[in-house]
């Protein structure tokens, strides 16, 4: 004998905890797609949903980690904890590089970043401060364009040129004076940092700061890539010593990578 099936009914309540979870959801998402990042008012359009809606879920979805609100024109990207989540189980890269980053930091007396990698922007997800009184800094979760930067163009350089114009496109935002804004001259670069291993920033992305940087990629094969931000002053004198510091510093961390992958 057949049985009636009478749907259960959800409360109230709980319709109201589902309903919290799709429209986070659906922000992430559109967060994820736009790799600049976004602004509230953007993402309110994108998924329909009043400002202060949007507003509330945000600053959750930031306490959390998630999400991470960047610059000075305060745009929403993907914060630290999801790109922890997005890596697959297994040791955290962030975690196998530190000692060495520490190292690193140590020997040239400044601020080493770690940086993954998504799309078209290049994610801090870790940081060692320098002693130095003057000394750069920027937020974990904070993200950087590619071309601009010497940790984005040193991954721009594991790329095929057709790679590169497909993720970029062929002009790019000046924000210096020396900030290459078209795809040519930086493809002319990168040929250069192909060659000698690291990429470098001229104050092409802030005045008053230069960078080298190397990309590496952990045992996963995702990309990452390790920036010595600078001030300028102090750049031009370091600048040799610098590079190949960053260079051997590379070298340890492939070797890592490569014996966390085989275990």
């Amino acid at each position: 004998m057949k049985k009636n099936v009478v749907p259960r009914r959800i409360p109230t309540a709980e319709k109201n905890q589902i309903q919290v979870i799709s429209r986070a959801a659906a922000i992430l998402r559109v967060v994820e797609e736009e790799g600049t990042g976004l602004s509230l008012g953007q993402i309110a359009t994108r998924v329909d949903l009043a400002r202060s809606t949007v507003q509330r879920i945000v600053n959750a979805l930031v306490a959390e980690g998630l999400l991470f609100v960047a610059g000075a024109a305060g745009r929403v990207v993907l914060g630290p904890a999801i790109l922890r989540a997005a890596r697959t189980s297994g040791p955290q890269f962030a975690e196998i590089a530190r000692p060495q980053l520490i190292k690193l930091s140590g020997d040239l007396q400044e601020t080493v970043d770690l940086a993954a990698i998504r799309k078209d922007r290049a994610i801090f997800i870790d940081q060692i401060v320098g002693p130095q009184r003057l000394r750069t800094v920027s937020a974990i979760g904070e993200s950087f364009p590619l071309y601009c930067t010497a940790n984005g163009k040193a991954y721009l350089a594991t790329l095929e040129n057709s790679e590169i114009e497909g993720l970029l496109g062929r002009s790019f935002e000046r924000r210096t004076p020396t900030t290459i804004t078209n795809l040519n001259d930086l493809l002319s670069e990168l040929s250069e940092v192909r060659a000698q291993g690291f990429a470098l920033d001229r104050e092409e992305h802030t005045l008053g700061i230069c960078a080298a940087g190397v990309a590496v990629k952990d045992h996963l094969g995702n990309p990452h890539a390790i920036s010595v931000p600078v001030p300028t002053a102090r750049f031009v004198d370091e600048e040799v010593n610098i590079t190949r510091q960053l260079l051997k510093t590379r070298t340890q961390l492939l070797k890592l990578a490569e014996t966390k992958g085989h275990r």
